[in-house]
């Protein structure tokens, strides 16, 4: 029997979840009325394997019992299989009594077209049979990178992420690297009619309860140079969520990459509030947008002895996630970590604060001068 579990993260489940997770109490966070731990757990890696399967639901679970209360997924990883083993983890944590729905914060993403790993079918095989021939696309919706933003896809595509959790709402849906999917085969000025018809749909499937929050993940648009194409101004896209949903809309979060040697959201002035040049994550603390990183130890590279410099006599990987989540303006740094060692090593994190402001200041000093 196919179980879906109803809510989403709430105020009281989440501060309960921080009050009793057994971590240092300094590594919740709260924002927009949600307590919410500043190192998440991301499942991009891996085979698309029943093996995988087991490694991922193990590290998900693992990952809440060590105090991790914040969920990163998305429909293409591990094409569907990411989130369906995300969606075990979850009802069993909740069957066997360890959490609540509303205690976790769960995000998923849509944009890329992908095929299901579980089904026997060529790429190109299912998206002729799951999507043309039901017309959920059209002949020229999917972009050379294929990518594809048009609304008929989009809401058949969190329909099909809400399944594979087994959720009946989504805390964050993130439109998956917009502009980087789309922007070599469509003009800027239609691609941002295209961005705001996505807003639109977004807040509909707010009204409908089907997803809690959206925002943009994505990989080059918020750090490079204000004269690059894939550029976006955050204040720009909060003011389009505006226009569209009102005060209270749900642009509210932004995923980047970001580590010790993926430096821009920090040190570059790429974002223009105002007169005024500032970084991104100094554009999102203004603006009130969450941000969550990816890549925190650029898939291993930064691990390797002498890559990082030494600082607080932490091992590598808890100095890069001890660096990113004391960066100001970010929420957590996504790792992506399959097996139960590796979780218990990083999350040993979780039993030390973050950096205070001032000694992030002072690192970050040392590192640039």
């Amino acid at each position: 029997m196919f179980i879906m579990i109803s809510g989403f993260a709430t105020f009281e489940g989440t501060k309960k979840f921080a009050e009793n997770s057994g971590v240092n109490k300094d590594n919740f966070k709260e924002f927009q009325s949600l307590y919410l731990s500043n190192v998440g757990i991301g499942t991009y890696l891996g085979d698309a394997d029943t093996r995988t399967d087991e490694l991922v639901t193990n590290a998900v679970k693992q990952s809440v019992l060590s105090g991790v209360n914040v969920i990163d997924t998305a429909i293409n990883y591990r094409s569907q299989k990411a989130e369906r083993s995300v969606g075990k983890a979850i009802l069993e944590l909740i069957q066997e009594g360890k959490t609540t729905r509303d205690q976790i914060f769960v995000s998923s993403k849509n944009g890329y077209v992908t095929n299901d790993a579980d089904v026997q079918l060529g790429f190109w095989e299912y998206v002729k049979e799951e999507y043309s021939q039901k017309g959920i696309l059209k002949e020229g919706d999917v972009t050379s990178g294929y990518h594809c933003m048009t609304t008929s896809y989009l809401s058949d595509q969190l329909d099909r992420s809400l399944k594979n959790l087994g959720l009946d709402c989504i805390d964050l849906m993130y439109l998956h690297n917009a502009v980087e999917g789309q922007i070599k085969d469509v003009p800027k000025e239609k691609f941002l009619d295209n961005l705001k018809s996505v807003f639109k749909l977004y807040e509909q499937k707010r009204q409908e309860g089907k997803i809690r929050f959206y925002g943009m993940a994505t990989w080059e648009c918020f750090r490079v140079s204000n004269d690059n194409l894939q550029y976006l101004s955050l204040e720009d896209m909060v003011n389009m969520a505006k226009e569209v949903g009102g005060e209270n809309h749900g642009f509210r979060f932004i995923q980047l990459p970001y580590n010790m040697n993926y430096d821009q959201a920090l040190l570059g002035k790429n974002q223009l509030f105002g007169t005024e040049n500032i970084s991104i994550l100094e554009a999102a603390v203004r603006l009130g947008i969450g941000v969550f990183t990816s890549v925190p130890f650029m898939q291993g590279r930064l691990l390797t002895p002498g890559t990082m410099p030494d600082f607080n006599n932490l091992k590598p990987s808890l100095r890069a996630l001890q660096f990113i989540r004391s960066s100001p303006g970010v929420l957590a740094p996504l790792v992506g970590q399959k097996s139960v060692e590796h979780v218990l090593e990083n999350l040993e994190i979780m039993k030390i604060p973050p950096m205070s402001e001032s000694e992030f200041l002072a690192l970050v000093k040392t590192l640039t001068s």
